[in-house]
């Protein structure tokens, strides 16, 4: 689900680090853009050649956005896989300036990535009259260096729906990262515009639990270990909630744990099912504290006020009442309320300490 990204001006023990973190994360495949810089063709095929090695002790393949002009850089009378294989090149996401023809001819040789922002159905119904390989077409959309030229949800969500409509099913986009952006502008490297300044977590996890999107890129150069880490818990199916406690308490332990909403989710809580089945909370932790206004994110446990229900932890996914028979504990940092929406009922989840 998760890959990143690397370029030709990075140095080569940059490029060797994205591979290595791609391997952490199961990534069969890393983005590049395949825009060989004028006058250094010599350095960006020697780069080529390091890549294609690395590809290869990795076990990781390239795709690379491509111009007609970079693939025109490609030895004549070889076809056009056999060529790209040698830098570890698995897929083509095909830049403007292909016709209708070139994309299905390159299909035919190696898997072609459309740009799934700007075709249109009518350009799909074409490429398939023309026998385009099928089973060698993706579709990812743009991202967009430049502030204000995202993508809006509505857009992406059109688009996504058009292209599984047309049999399109393997979709990517990109989030920005958080630690070292790309230049020249170095405002993050998003699809959706409302992901410019978002946690990449969450981007991720609103591209794939609302989008629909297959394959995520992070398009910039880095992400803090921090997110990598949160970005593990997605991983295994499991979303991150970072929170700060408000209570001192060796207790807590139990509380930073994986917790499942229950499977008939409540509206206004989420309610973990392990919290009154199979934590063994102490007596302290269910003595009642001074009630407190329980805001949208508090992490709240009912005492032993609530009778049967003692010991239930629960998350305000509004603003609700203080109430006598319920403790709150801590507060979701602001950063993470978003997530919330996304723990449905029979959804994982685990609370951080912040």
């Amino acid at each position: 689900m998760l890959s990143f990204s690397f370029y030709l001006f990075q140095p080569l023990k940059q490029i060797e680090e994205t591979f290595q973190r791609a391997v952490r994360f199961g990534a069969k495949e890393l983005f590049t853009s395949l825009q060989l810089s004028k006058g250094n063709e010599m350095e960006d095929g020697k780069k080529l050649e390091f890549i294609g090695r690395l590809a290869r002790c990795y076990g990781v393949g390239v795709a690379a956005d491509v111009t007609p002009s970079a693939l025109s850089c490609l030895p004549v009378g070889v076809g056009v896989a056999k060529a790209l294989n040698r830098w570890g090149m698995v897929a083509l996401r095909l830049d403007d300036g292909f016709s209708l023809d070139e994309t299905v001819r390159l299909s035919k040789q190696i898997r072609v990535v459309l740009n799934a922002s700007t075709i249109t159905e009518r350009e799909i119904r074409e490429l398939v009259s023309r026998q385009i390989d099928w089973s060698n077409v993706e579709a990812w959309h743009n991202f967009y260096p430049r502030p204000e030229t995202g993508l809006s949800g509505d857009t992406l969500a059109k688009q996504n729906r058009m292209l599984r409509q047309c049999g399109i099913t393997s979709i990517g986009a990109f989030i920005p990262g958080n630690a070292q952006r790309r230049g020249p502008l170095y405002k993050g490297l998003p699809t959706l515009e409302d992901h410019r300044e978002a946690d990449p977590v969450y981007a991720c996890i609103e591209l794939v639990e609302k989008y629909k999107v297959e394959k995520v890129f992070i398009g910039d150069l880095a992400a803090s270990d921090d997110v990598l880490k949160r970005m593990k818990w997605i991983q295994s199916g499991i979303i991150p909630i970072r929170y700060q406690p408000t209570v001192q308490a060796s207790w807590l332990s139990l509380v930073e744990t994986v917790h499942t909403n229950r499977r008939d989710a409540a509206r206004d809580v989420i309610r973990s099912v392990e919290s009154r089945r199979s934590l063994a909370w102490p007596q302290e932790a269910l003595r009642s504290i001074d009630p407190a206004p329980r805001l949208t994110g508090s992490v709240t446990i009912d005492n032993e006020r609530y009778g049967r229900y003692a010991g239930e932890l629960q998350i305000a996914l509004t603003d609700l009442p203080a109430d006598d028979n319920v403790n709150v504990i801590g507060r979701v940092i602001k950063e993470d309320v978003p997530l919330l929406q996304h723990i449905g009922g029979g959804r994982a989840f685990c609370l951080i300490r912040c």
